[in-house]
């Protein structure tokens, strides 16, 4: 499986970083419910993303990365069919719409030397900041495996779900997943204390998500945070360090609650963010994909990837 380039020792990923707040504060656009999925229904739209993903495309080229490409989908679920205004089967349809649409961009793109994964994106079926109501394990499957089972007719080679703010919703999906055997990767948000929004510890989730499901994830992921509000909680010799395999941080050391109220976007410092990166990867042992989420951009990733501080590839 085309997956299984990410766990070679000498291939290092790149993904990109945080498309809808590029989009909205950078290009401009107006994104309901956040969701750049709407993107793909005009001709600017589509030629916004189209340069934002050839953009990182290029950037993993000229470092000598593999590069993992996201659907734009993470607001694409059934739970998000009707604040968008948007039949189920509509819906479904755009998760189908945007799979073809970044696997052209694969095709035009990808090399030997430049493998592309194409990713379908799951997003949580509730605010991603915070957690107002925990769903069940049962529910999560029931909310999240249409979406799952579109992304995966559709040819993804992987699904990741990101900005999940509890563990059993993380379970469901993880479940649906494996039922259609997609491999999937496990993203949580993290708040500044390092926990998750539902106040569990980052270990804690991946340990009951392991023991719920078999370990079927393929690997977990930290997202939509800053290192300096998690590279505490990885002070551990423990076992379950060894099941992150990518980062995607923020630009921005603001809480959620502050980038949630903010009207102008923080991008921080593109040279640090790269900076704290190499920490992350001493920190690590099995990282194999970096990018960025909320405020960052090409810069960010552009001093992420730089040759000295990502091992070489092959």
């Amino acid at each position: 499986m085309r997956i299984q380039l990410l766990a070679e020792t000498d291939r290092f990923f790149l993904t990109d970083g945080g498309l809808e707040t590029f989009m909205i504060f950078d290009k401009g656009h107006e994104l309901p419910c956040f969701s750049a999925a709407v993107l793909l229904d005009t001709e600017p739209g589509r030629n916004d993303l189209t340069a934002y993903y050839e953009t990182f495309i290029d950037l993993a080229r000229k470092s000598g990365r593999g590069f993992v490409l996201d659907a734009p989908t993470w607001r694409a679920g059934l739970a998000w069919a009707g604040p968008l205004q948007t039949s189920v089967a509509e819906i479904m349809e755009t998760n189908r719409l945007a799979v073809e649409f970044v696997s052209d961009i694969r095709n035009r793109h990808e090399t030997e030397a430049l493998p592309i994964l194409i990713n379908g994106l799951i997003g949580p079926s509730g605010d991603a900041y915070a957690t107002s109501s925990e769903l069940t394990a049962e529910d999560a499957f029931m909310i999240h495996a249409p979406q799952i089972h579109a992304l995966g007719r559709a040819g993804v080679d992987m699904i990741s779900a990101m900005t999940l703010t509890h563990s059993s919703e993380a379970i469901g999906i993880a479940r649906a997943a494996q039922e259609i055997d997609v491999p999937v990767a496990i993203a949580f948000t993290l708040e500044t204390d390092g926990r998750l929004p539902s106040g569990q510890p980052l270990g804690e989730a991946i340990e009951a998500v392991d023991h719920a499901t078999d370990a079927a994830p393929v690997y977990y992921m930290i997202n939509c945070a800053h290192p300096d509000h998690f590279q505490h909680a990885l002070d551990t010799k423990a076992a379950w360090l060894e099941r992150i395999g990518g980062v995607r941080a923020n630009a921005s050391r603001q809480s959620h609650a502050e980038l949630d109220a903010a009207e102008i976007l923080d991008d921080g410092d593109p040279e640090e963010l790269g900076q704290l990166n190499l920490q992350l990867l001493k920190t690590l042992p099995n990282l194999c994909l970096i990018g960025g989420c909320c405020g960052t951009d090409h810069r960010h990733v552009t001093c992420i990837s730089k040759q000295e501080l990502l091992p070489p590839a092959a």
